[in-house]
C-alpha cells in the first residue's frame, strides 16, 4: 500500500504510480514456457539449489482449475512495480534494493498450537507437495491490479503436516527483519517484523498458496523470495513475503498495517468494491500494463472474482469486519 505518514492525508496518485506499461506475455510464449517446465519436471531433485540464484527455472504443471483467463501482466512489470517496504517505499525501490537479500540457506519455523512443531528448509518445502502453477488476479488496496502466474501448492498441505490442535483458530505469518539486508527497516514506518494473519479456515482454503516461484522461475527477491503466501481474494498486503515463521495461535494476531492504521486496514481486508478505503474508493481498479493512463478503469470484483470464498463469511457483516 501507499505509505502516508499521517493516515488522514488525502492520497493523490502520481502518474508514475499508475501509468501502465506496454509489454505482455503472449499466449503462445506462455504455453511454450509451460511445456518447457513440464519437460524439466524430472529435475525436481535439483530444485533446492535453484533458490540461491534469481532467474533459475522452477518447473511446475499448470493447474487449470486455478488459472484465470485474464491477460497476464508482463514479467517486467510484475518484478519492477512492487510494494515491499523493507526495501523502500517507492514502487521501484524493491527491484533496486532487494539484491542484498540472502535467500539461501533459509528455514521456516512452524510453531504454536500444533502437535508437530518443526523447522523446514527449502528442500523440505519443495518436497512437501507437488508444485503447480496457478494464475491469480492480484489487487492492491491502492487501486492497481495484476495477473500473475505463481508457483507453489495449497498452504493446507503444510497445515495438515503440522497437525494444529483444537486451540488453533488463526495462523500468523512473520517475515524476515534484518537491517543488514533490508535498508527499509531503518525507517520506522511499521512495527517490524512485518506480521500478517488469517483465520485457520482461510489458511486452509485451497486458493491460499504457499508460494515459491512465479513465471516459471524461483521468486525474485523483490517479490518475496524465497517463500511467501498468496491470498488472491484479499488485498495484496495480506500476502506476507519472505516468511521465516508460521505460528498457529488461539487469538486474532496483531498485523502490521492494522496496527499502523486500524481505521484503514482491517484484519480481513477482503477485496470489496462496496467498502471504500477512508481516503479512496475501492469500486474500480487500474490493471498494470493495460491500455493507458486515460483508459477507463475496470470495475473491481467482489472477493477479486473468487466467489467460492464467500461461504467463509456467511453471516458476517463485511462492512464491520473489513
Amino acid at each position: 500500500m501507499l505509505i502516508k505518514i499521517r493516515p488522514d492525508q488525502i492520497d493523490i496518485p502520481t502518474a508514475s504510480e499508475i501509468t501502465p506499461r506496454d509489454l505482455y506475455l503472449s499466449r503462445r510464449s506462455f504455453m511454450a514456457r509451460v511445456a518447457a517446465g513440464t519437460a524439466l519436471a524430472g529435475g525436481m531433485g535439483a530444485l533446492p539449489q535453484a533458490f540461491a540464484q534469481q532467474g533459475r527455472k522452477l518447473p511446475a504443471q499448470l493447474n487449470n482449475a486455478f488459472a484465470v483467463m485474464d491477460k497476464q501482466t508482463a514479467y517486467k512489470d510484475a518484478t519492477s512495480y512492487n510494494n515491499y517496504y523493507e526495501f523502500g517505499t517507492d514502487k521501484a525501490d524493491p527491484a533496486k534494493n532487494a539484491g542484498s537479500l540472502k535467500t539461501s540457506p533459509w528455514t521456516i519455523d512452524i510453531e504454536g498450537e500444533v502437535k508437530k512443531p518443526m523447522t523446514l528448509d527449502l528442500d523440505a518445502l519443495t518436497k512437501l507437495a507437488p508444485l503447480e502453477e496457478r494464475i491469480y488476479r492480484m489487487r492492491c488496496v491502492e487501486g492497481w491490479s495484476m495477473v500473475i502466474p505463481w508457483i507453489g501448492y495449497s498452504l493446507s498441505a503444510l497445515i495438515k503436516k503440522a497437525e494444529p490442535t483444537g486451540n488453533a483458530k488463526y495462523v500468523e505469518f512473520v517475515t524476515l527483519a534484518d537491517k543488514r539486508q533490508m535498508p527499509g527497516l531503518s525507517t520506522p514506518i511499521l512495527n517490524w517484523p512485518y506480521r500478517e494473519g488469517l483465520r485457520l479456515d482461510e489458511a486452509n482454503h485451497p486458493l491460499t498458496l504457499l508460494t515459491l516461484g512465479m513465471y516459471g522461475e524461483v521468486l525474485p527477491n523483490q517479490n518475496g523470495a524465497p517463500v511467501r503466501i498468496i491470498v488472491p481474494w484479499k488485498y495484496g498486503f495480506k500476502s506476507a513475503k519472505s516468511i521465516v515463521k508460521i505460528r498457529f495461535v488461539k487469538d486474532e494476531p496483531k498485523t502490521a498495517w492494522n496496527l499502523y492504521a486500524p481505521q484503514e486496514y482491517g484484519f480481513y481486508s477482503n477485496v470489496n468494491p462496496n467498502v471504500d478505503h477512508p481516503r479512496w474508493s475501492q469500486a474500480t481498479e487500474r490493471r498494470i500494463g493495460e491500455d493507458g493512463f486515460f483508459a477507463p478503469k475496470r470495475k473491481t470484483l467482489m472477493f477479486n472474482g473468487y466467489n467460492d470464498v464467500a461461504s467463509l463469511y456467511t453471516g458476517m457483516d463485511l462492512r464491520k469486519f473489513f
